[in-house]
C-alpha cells in the first residue's frame, strides 16, 4: 500500500508528531512517502504558478513538476495528515499544500451538472492533530479536510484522532496523549483490515 504521510509539524518535539508516528508504525511495511510542505518550501499559488499550472492542465501534462504534489495525492492509496491546531484551524503549511492539490481534471473534475467529483485513488484519509486548548468548533481544521475529501476529492472515509486540552493547567498531556494512542490502537485492526 501507498501511504502519503503529509506532516506539518513545526516543533522539534511536536506531540501531533509523536501521534502520527505512533499511527505510521503499524504499516512500517508499507510504501510511506513523507511530503513536509514548510521544509520542502511550498508557497501559496501566485498569478505566474497558476498560469503554469493550468497550461499544464489544459495540455493533459501531468508529470509536469507544477503538478507533481497533486499526481502524488491522487496516486496514493491512503493519506495520513498530521496537523496541530493553531488559531481554529491548521498551520498555513497545509492551505499551501492544499493549493497544488487541488487540480481539475486531476484530483477532481466536474460533470455536465457542474457538481465536482473525485478522481483520487485513496479509500482513508487519517487525519492528526493535537491542541493547546480545547476545539471548540473543527469545522476549520479537520472539518475542511473533511468537506474536501467529500466533495473534491471522493475519498469517502474520513477519520481524525487528537488530543486536546494540552496545555491547560489542570490536565495531564502524557496521559491524554496515551488516550488517543489507546484510540489509534482499538482503530488500527478495522482499519488494516479494511485497507
Amino acid at each position: 500500500m501507498k501511504i502519503l504521510f503529509i506532516n506539518t509539524c513545526v516543533r522539534e518535539n511536536s506531540r501531533t508528531k509523536r501521534l502520527a508516528d505512533y499511527f505510521l508504525k503499524e504499516f512500517s511495511g508499507d510504501e510511506i512517502t513523507e511530503v513536509q510542505p514548510r521544509k520542502e518550501g511550498i508557497a501559496g499559488l501566485d498569478e505566474e504558478m497558476l498560469k503554469v499550472r493550468d497550461q499544464a492542465l489544459l495540455e493533459k501534462n501531468y508529470d509536469h513538476p507544477v503538478l507533481a504534489y497533486a499526481k502524488q495525492f491522487k496516486e496514493a492509496d491512503m493519506i495520513v495528515i498530521a496537523a496541530p491546531y493553531w488559531d481554529l484551524s491548521f498551520p498555513s503549511a497545509l492551505k499551501n499544500y492544499i493549493e497544488r492539490i487541488c487540480a481539475v481534471g486531476m484530483t477532481f473534475d466536474y460533470d455536465e451538472h457542474g457538481i465536482p467529483y473525485g478522481m483520487c485513488s485513496a479509500e482513508n484519509l487519517v487525519y492528526i492533530q493535537t491542541a493547546g486548548g480545547m476545539v471548540d468548533n473543527d469545522a476549520f481544521g479537520y472539518g475542511y479536510i473533511k468537506a474536501l475529501c467529500e466533495n473534491f476529492f471522493h475519498i469517502e472515509k474520513t477519520f481524525c484522532f487528537k488530543a486536546e486540552g494540552l496545555d491547560l493547567p489542570f490536565n495531564d498531556p502524557e496521559e491524554l496523549l496515551k488516550k488517543a494512542e489507546e484510540e489509534i490502537d482499538s482503530f488500527l485492526p478495522d482499519l488494516k483490515q479494511n485497507a
